[in-house]
């Protein structure tokens, strides 16, 4: 073999050998689930009513319904992978999962994930029984309130409520909510997560929410550059929103009517 036709055999095996590396780098997120045949979803498994075991055992709830529609979109299986508040980046950046549902948006994060669209509402609101006029902050004086010791829920009541406010202080949700049920006080203040199972369960109370003190929607986090996977997931939630889907799983799960603002960061 000539040395000029060992060059070109080499020529063609390093062409060939940069076209399989292009390749491989021009691969991502969507190409792999679409390979795979599954999308795997980091959730929290005991996060009612975004998500949580049901009776017989299945995760089920308002998270599940949009990961599950996301799955269809992609005509691929959903594999549920449960995660924590401590390991869940780290699962989405080592490629554990391929997106990850319940994030808050925060610049912080942004410097390591992507986001996609916001599609469940997460706000803090005041409860309290229908028969009591609350309809804005002045109408916070001299009622009595029940709140969460420390949490945000409790900073933004405090900063909202008028002095005569009678804001009680407890050291767990299970307390605000027995609190108020039990008529210790006129209102509690919650999340529209805890706030959903108070509305759910205490048909005799008939609570309703009265007004927001703070919205921040929950997002889709992904890893960065993942344009096409990015794309494909807002289009699904874009599609649900559009078709009712969205409604439907908010009223099913959080006991309320979807208001497009909350998804508004």
């Amino acid at each position: 073999m000539t040395f000029h036709m060992k060059s070109s055999i080499t020529a063609v095996l390093m062409l060939a050998g940069l076209g399989l590396a292009t390749q491989a780098a021009n691969a991502d997120a969507l190409d792999d689930i679409t390979k795979a045949g599954a999308i795997n979803v980091g959730i929290f498994s005991d996060f009612p009513p975004f998500s949580s075991a049901s009776a017989d055992m299945s995760i089920k709830g308002y998270d599940i319904d949009v990961a599950q529609f996301i799955a269809d979109q992609l005509k691929v299986k959903l594999n549920l992978v449960s995660v924590t508040g401590q390991n869940r980046i780290p699962y989405l950046t080592d490629k554990r999962v391929d997106i990850l549902m319940s994030v808050g948006y925060s610049k912080e994060r942004e410097q390591v994930i992507d986001f996609a669209a916001a599609y469940a509402p997460y706000y803090i609101a005041v409860i309290g029984p229908a028969e009591l006029k609350v309809e804005g902050k002045d109408d916070l004086a001299d009622k009595s309130i029940a709140v969460n010791r420390g949490t945000l829920e409790d900073t933004s009541l405090t900063e909202a409520a008028p002095a005569s406010a009678d804001i009680r202080r407890f050291d767990n949700y299970n307390s605000v909510i027995q609190a108020f049920i039990s008529g210790q006080t006129q209102l509690m203040v919650v999340g529209n997560d805890v706030g959903a199972q108070v509305l759910a369960r205490q048909e005799a109370l008939k609570p309703e929410q009265k007004f927001q003190l703070l919205t921040s929607p929950s997002h889709i986090g992904l890893n960065k550059n993942e344009d096409r996977l990015k794309q494909a997931v807002n289009d699904a939630v874009a599609k649900m929103l559009a078709d009712g889907k969205l409604d439907e799983s908010s009223k099913a799960w959080l006991k309320t009517p979807l208001n497009p603002d909350n998804l508004k960061d």
